[in-house]
């Protein structure tokens, strides 16, 4: 009986993968990783390519010859009279929203975050199930709405019915409530107003937050389709993104659509290699995976 007591445990036995498995585990990730950049990358370069052939190189593999490559389609397109007031369209709708969304998203989220009120979980949750009702739902209330209002084929019905953002509010109110309540209680009792407190204490300590959205806020706007399709009837009040695709209809070479479409791209690239440092900033900041 002793003999069997002093017996040691049997471990169970575990097999180890072996050489191969760990091999093709370390390198399916990464090929997957490859082929979706490559499955993305690959519409972009065509579009490049194409941007870039001479009228005749419309297909490939003619447009991948690069003794023909010339600069004639971006020439023409930017000659054009209605691409330089789509650009400026576009700036403006995207640019007045950034700021607008930003100053409103801050003001909000640290209302949500940092004051006590009468129902500010029930307004907050309120304003977040927005989230759920697809854009398509509310699309003809707030045509109806924008023309009430006078608003059709003007700036103001562009940019004014998308500065109330649920998805920014979320973000800068789960930010803001990371900041220490101390802060905020020393600021009160050296008799800082609100104001002070949200544009000395707030802004700040948020900026690469701010700066995240303003990168998100920017593409959303930038890319923008159905809405400016909707409101800017005129050919004065189109973005690019809506005067690109009516150019289809008016027998433009592909050719200089595709080079429209390249130019439409470089500020989102410029902004997001500006602003990328915030971005990673913010992400490390918050805590978020990547």
């Amino acid at each position: 009986m002793a003999q069997v007591l002093d017996r040691p445990p049997v471990r169970p036995v575990v097999e180890k993968p072996s050489a191969g498995r760990r091999t093709a585990g370390r390198l399916t990730l990464p090929t997957l990783l490859a082929l979706t950049a490559i499955v993305t990358i690959v519409p972009f370069a065509a579009m490049v390519l194409v941007a870039f052939a001479p009228p005749s190189g419309r297909t490939f593999p003619d447009a991948l010859n690069p003794a023909n490559f010339t600069l004639e389609n971006f020439s023409k397109v930017l000659s054009s009279s209605d691409i330089p007031r789509w650009t400026v369209n576009s700036l403006l709708y995207s640019l007045v929203s950034v700021a607008c969304v930003l100053l409103f998203a801050s003001m909000a989220g640290y209302a949500f975050a940092k004051k006590k009120f009468p129902g500010r979980e029930i307004m907050f949750w309120a304003f977040l199930a927005t989230l759920m009702v697809p854009f398509q739902a509310t699309l003809i209330p707030s045509y109806i709405l924008v023309a009430k209002l006078d608003w059709v084929d003007s700036y103001w019905g562009l940019i004014v019915p998308t500065l109330a953002n649920s998805q920014a509010v979320f973000l800068m109110r789960q930010f803001i409530m990371q900041l220490p309540d101390e802060l905020f209680e020393a600021a009160e009792i050296d008799g800082a107003p609100e104001w002070r407190i949200f544009t000395m204490i707030v802004l700040p300590l948020v900026r690469p937050v701010l700066a995240t959205l303003g990168i998100f806020v920017f593409l959303w706007h930038w890319n923008d389709f159905l809405w400016p399709l909707v409101i800017g009837q005129s050919g004065q009040m189109q973005t690019l993104t809506v005067g690109l695709a009516t150019l289809q209809t008016q027998a433009v070479p592909i050719n200089q659509v595709m080079a429209g479409a390249t130019i439409t791209v470089v500020p989102s690239l410029l902004v997001f290699g500006l602003l990328q440092r915030y971005l990673t900033d913010s992400i490390a900041m918050s805590g978020l995976k990547a």
